[in-house]
């Protein structure tokens, strides 16, 4: 049996979040009653003209810095012209052949893989969003609206060059240029809302050649699972087709989520369909290097460098690093905490654990918990410093979630802090082996578990202030070491 290689590229749309659009100052808020936020320009009114919104050039051009891109100093602005009813002018400002970003590339890593992967990028290019149709749901009433409140919302399209060869390469780098985007800001990303949309451009080729396959265009992916089964289908349906020798024309299809399949919707079209030409009424752009580089140092440490960093500087786990990399905030409120507490891998533990097991479940964002960064930090510090356990430490987060006390705060008034009196534990300890005779006997017959009951029982009295370690070295140093299973 023929074997085939998979070939995949991506567009990736990106809403670029500014406050108003790209060509107007109509807003661009989600949510708005339908044509609310609409002016001449996007409505395309005769006699109505674009002017470029200097916040979206800034955000593009960053974008293209943080991927390594090229920024194109001579740039411009073309009509891709097609007509559809959420594209009240007849035509869509995009850019052509000189896109503002070139080159450049996308770092990831599979889950499971220690080598990270790179994918090229062939441009990165700014465009205005269309409107929206919204149809009815009632099949005796067959009416379509259009809504144009996102018309001219400002976008730049991420393409790929055709470098990834599975769904699960599809997968990982969606999820790395979506890291990328929302930690230098320039798009919140969120798909419910249409702010990152993906197109995904699949074919297949005997392995060993170099010429490539038939493409499809998929669309219609509103998840990065949706790209990963949309992927994985069409790879099995045009595997069919060639194993079968039927051929078929270079389409453009949609994901059904319902059916799990792509459906054909149009034979793709080529460039030269939209007669593009450069939009007269927007000039020429002309950057500056040194505007170029003023915009590059407001980038921020990215995940990929934040990452090596815990992992190479703070000796954290690669995992734990990964987790606290995965957003922005979430690094960030891990170094806000580890700045109080100077203990990295506890720090790690709780943010880890405790925090996002909370945001989580609850589903809001870190900004939204209600404990700070340094209340953290200092509920940590504690721990580290050995002036509170493990297990009074959960009891008093459960009164930081509760108050807005500082853990200190919380300790001193409880009276929670250790017991670290030599003499006072000694005694609870002898108290303890005289009340746990059966525990010791096992204890002695080679049975480490029974250790455990013995050293609850010094909790227990000391109402868990008893240090952990100095109970532990006080049994050993009278019950003597674990002899061996008899």
């Amino acid at each position: 049996m023929a074997e085939f290689e998979t070939i995949i590229g991506l567009e990736v749309h990106a809403q670029l979040n500014t406050e108003s659009k790209i060509f107007s100052t109509s807003a661009t808020k989600f949510g708005a009653a339908p044509n609310s936020q609409t002016n001449p320009v996007c409505l395309g009114l005769p006699g109505a003209l674009p002017v470029l919104n200097e916040l979206a050039l800034e955000k593009a051009i960053m974008a293209g810095l943080a991927f390594g891109c090229n920024i194109t100093l001579l740039t411009k602005f073309d009509r891709k012209n097609y007509f559809y009813p959420d594209l009240p002018k007849g035509y869509q400002i995009s850019q052509f052949d000189k896109p503002i970003c070139t080159g450049g590339g996308v770092t990831f890593t599979i889950k499971g893989e220690d080598s990270p992967r790179f994918v090229r990028l062939t441009r990165i290019h700014m465009e205005e969003d269309a409107g929206k149709l919204i149809h009815s749901a009632d099949p005796n009433v067959p009416q379509s609206y259009v809504d144009l409140n996102r018309a001219g919302t400002p976008l730049i399209e991420i393409v790929s060059e055709p470098d990834m060869r599975s769904s699960d390469e599809a997968y990982y780098y969606l999820n790395s240029l979506k890291a990328v985007l929302k930690y230098i800001r320039v798009s919140d990303c969120n798909m419910e809302e249409g702010s990152l949309r993906c197109d995904a451009n699949v074919s297949i080729r005997p392995k060993g050649s170099d010429k490539f396959g038939t493409r499809v265009e998929i669309k219609n992916l509103n998840s990065f699972k949706a790209v990963k089964a949309a992927i994985d289908y069409e790879v099995e349906w045009q595997t069919e087709m060639a194993l079968e020798g039927k051929t078929f024309q270079q389409q453009t299809k949609l994901w059904d989520s319902v059916a799990n399949k792509t459906v054909t919707m149009r034979t793709k079209e080529m460039s030269h369909d939209y007669r593009y030409f450069p939009d007269p009424d927007l000039p020429v752009i002309v950057l500056k290097q040194e505007t170029v580089d003023e915009i590059r140092t407001k980038l921020p440490e990215l995940p990929n460098e934040r990452k090596n960093r815990f992992v190479e500087k703070l000796g954290l786990p690669k995992y734990d690093a990964e987790v606290l990399t995965s957003e922005r905030e979430i690094a960030d409120y891990f170094e806000d905490a580890l700045k109080v507490s100077g203990d990295a891998k506890k720090t790690s533990n709780w943010v880890k654990d405790e925090v996002l097991g909370i945001v989580n479940k609850e589903s809001i964002t870190i900004s939204e918990f209600s404990v700070s960064a340094q209340r953290l930090g200092g509920l940590v510090k504690l721990i580290a410093d050995g002036k509170i356990s493990g297990k009074i430490a959960k009891t008093v987060f459960e009164e930081l979630l509760a108050s807005d006390k500082d853990a200190e705060t919380i300790v001193t008034e409880k009276n929670l802090i250790v017991v670290r009196d030599d003499k006072e534990i000694e005694r609870i300890v002898d108290e303890a082996i005289a009340n746990n005779e059966d525990a010791v006997t096992k204890y002695k017959s080679g049975k480490d578990r029974a250790l455990g009951a013995i050293v609850g029982y010094v909790m227990k009295v000391s109402k868990g202030k008893a240090d952990p370690e100095l109970v532990n070295q006080m049994l050993l140093d009278k019950l003597g070491p674990l002899p061996p299973k008899s």
